[in-house]
């Protein structure tokens, strides 16, 4: 399974996002759950960067994400819509692929 986490800072704003595992839903490259979920995390690491020219920090692995963007971004509405959007996204397909795709929403205090 893959589990994706959506880490909240202590104002509540999104402020990193990890995500492990794979899916198991086909075989590997054919996992479509895993390819979506890789895809919309990488789209969002891709647009915090390129586009809103935010330093992201984290690592991308196989079957391993986590990305960091700094708090002095985390209101600007670029920043916002960019991870709200993966979240709200990733959270549809985990609702689609039980079993295979796991959407988890944390805060701070849940460390």
């Amino acid at each position: 399974m893959v589990e994706v986490r959506f880490r909240r800072d202590s104002r509540d704003r999104l402020s990193s996002v990890f995500s492990s595992g794979h899916a198991g839903q086909g075989d590997p490259g054919e996992d479509v759950a895993c390819a979506a979920v890789s895809a919309l995390l990488q789209a969002a690491w891709v647009g915090l960067t390129d586009v809103a020219r935010v330093t992201v920090t984290g690592h991308r692995r196989s079957g391993d994400l986590l990305m960091r963007w700094p708090e002095d971004t985390r209101d600007r509405a670029d920043v916002h819509a960019i991870v709200a959007t993966a979240e709200l996204a990733i959270e549809q397909i985990a609702k689609q692929n039980r079993g295979f795709v796991r959407y988890v929403r944390e805060s701070e205090a849940q460390e």
